[in-house]
């Protein structure tokens, strides 16, 4: 009886260690940006570019990570889980999707990822900002970097 204990607590320990070990690679994979062939600025570009009225800064991030940090001067809070997504951006282009647009998010995952989506749905002029706003191997961020933000309203 208590050789099969012994046994089955094994069993038990592999497959937590195997369940633990499969989270923990997903969690890194998901944290690899996608390789984007588009253009990528840095976040002091981005900033200078915004004011200068050259692009259209969309903070794709969430609510909750808006009021974390603030939203990047000059930037539109679009979360991109919205299933209205490219409606609303469609919009803040007036429909015209030649006008230079570029994402940011966190550490430039997520805007990795929409550009290339953005760009296969048809906009020509997608910009990715990969150091995002805390910052990856691309850069220090635009938190790090003294960029302004502006604190997060939620619509009422």
């Amino acid at each position: 009886m208590a050789e099969h204990a012994i046994k089955t607590r094994r069993w038990v320990l592999l497959g937590a260690g195997t369940v633990i070990a499969g989270g923990l690679a997903l969690r890194e994979y998901r944290l690899i940006p996608q390789d984007y062939a588009g253009h990528q600025i840095a976040v002091s570009t981005a900033h200078q570019q915004v004011r200068q009225g050259d692009i259209v800064l969309i903070d794709i991030r969430t609510p909750r990570e808006w009021r974390a940090t603030g939203i990047g001067e000059g930037a539109h809070p679009l979360d991109m889980r919205r299933k209205d997504f490219v409606p609303v951006l469609d919009q803040l282009l007036e429909g015209d999707r030649t006008v230079p647009v570029a994402l940011i998010c966190a550490r430039g995952v997520r805007s990795a990822r929409l550009s290339n989506q953005l760009t296969e749905a048809g906009f020509t002029n997608v910009i990715d900002v990969p150091e995002g706003m805390l910052g990856s191997a691309a850069g220090p961020g635009w938190v790090r970097a003294g960029l302004p933000v502006n604190d997060y309203k939620e619509d009422t």
